[in-house]
């Protein structure tokens, strides 16, 4: 006969028991994946395959705030990779922006430079600020396409005005809206900051797809980076051992401070090992792309170079909200939301043509309706123009 405490057991466990799982789980995984593969909109939608998975569970079971042995190992690597010192995994990509400048930034007041367009400063939710309390000096490239020496220099805050904030940090990004930044520009921009004593930071979220491009060693050009090759979770923060000493300490303070992340590492591990050599085609993939859009008449706005690219539809009558409108109506629906098209390495090649095909039939349509080229809209050229263009419908 079950006791009052034992009832008073079994109704809680009955309260908390929990199941996630859809009753065809495998099957609406596989339909996930198949969706991903018809999204444009980021590669962060990559997912874990099998394989992935299975080498992740034979990982080591440790926490990771007390040294996981698969954890240390990875991060080791990472370290040796890009020819640092130490290295320390983080959740996430902002994390690790945002733990890097508060490590390095000791006292303010101080500033950092960034390019105008950079995630670091536009798209971390102010983290700067609110976490290292640093003001942000965003610069617009001369050249449309990355910063130079010439652009930042005279943006350097220094002295001992008491109304100025001095430049402690030049933060660059590579790439920056899948945009390569030429080696000889990053070594140039390094060596005149250090001789006046600034810190040089990389956001390199997609430093992968430079090594691709460029056949370089990550030695040559990392200060920090991010693992995006279809790795679930990950980041790798690396340096010299006494800033990822005290960069652990803040990840802590942020609530970083993950526990079994074995499973985690392992994914990465088997990404940098079985994904990064797939890059190149997903490059070959997304300069298919621009080359069937320039064929139908579609303006780019920003060429593709690695993963991103950039496109503009008013040159044949199209509207962005139209595109995607039109694309998630399709029986395979694609998905879409501006201006922006990024490819991964679970990009399906038809879904490439059948966003082409799909983009050339409202070429038709504009012109069976009357539209002609002279109707286009006339803009301004404007070196400094934002190409990221997110697609809104007209009231």
């Amino acid at each position: 006969m079950p006791s009052v405490t034992d009832l008073g057991l079994a109704k809680l466990f009955d309260e908390v028991r929990c199941d996630i799982l859809t009753k065809n789980q495998e099957a609406d995984n596989a339909l996930k994946l198949e969706e991903i593969s018809r999204a444009f909109i980021s590669d962060t939608l990559t997912v874990p395959t099998k394989e992935m998975n299975e080498y992740g569970l034979r990982a080591s079971l440790g926490d990771d705030v007390y040294f996981d042995e698969s954890t240390v190992a990875f991060e080791a690597h990472i370290a040796k990779i890009a020819g640092k010192e130490a290295g320390l995994f983080l959740p996430s990509g902002t994390m690790s922006n945002q733990v890097a400048l508060r490590t390095h930034l000791q006292q303010p007041p101080h500033s950092v430079i960034t390019d105008a367009r950079a995630h670091i400063y536009r798209m971390e939710a102010g983290g700067a600020a609110f976490h290292s309390q640093a003001n942000s000096i965003p610069i617009f490239p001369e050249n449309g396409h990355h910063l130079t020496w010439e652009d930042i220099e005279p943006r350097i805050v220094s002295g001992t005005d008491v109304h100025v904030a001095p430049t402690r940090i030049i933060a660059l990004e590579n790439t920056l809206n899948g945009t390569i930044i030429p080696q000889e520009d990053v070594s140039e921009i390094s060596k005149n900051a250090r001789a006046r004593n600034i810190i040089m930071h990389l956001d390199g979220a997609r430093i992968w797809h430079v090594a691709i491009e460029t056949r370089m060693s990550m030695k040559r050009f990392v200060t920090r980076l991010t693992l995006l090759a279809c790795a679930p979770i990950g980041t790798c923060l690396v340096g010299p051992k006494a800033f990822i000493t005290k960069a652990r300490w803040f990840r802590k303070l942020f609530g970083g401070g993950m526990r079994q992340t074995g499973y985690l590492v392992g994914c990465a591990a088997y990404a940098l090992t079985h994904n990064f050599p797939l890059l190149p085609r997903v490059h070959a993939l997304t300069r298919r792309m621009q080359r069937g859009l320039e064929d139908i008449g579609v303006g780019i706005l920003s060429p593709a170079e690695t993963c991103i690219l950039f496109y503009d539809p008013s040159p044949i009558g199209v509207e962005y909200w139209e595109i995607v409108e039109r694309a998630a109506a399709l029986e395979k629906p694609i998905n879409l939301n501006g201006s922006r098209i990024v490819m991964h390495i679970q990009s399906s090649p038809q879904a490439v043509e059948d966003f082409l095909d799909l983009v050339r039939t409202l070429k038709e349509e504009k012109a069976k309706a009357g539209w002609t080229p002279d109707q286009a809209p006339r803009k301004k050229q404007n070196t400094f123009r934002d190409v990221y263009v997110k697609a809104v419908r007209p009231n």
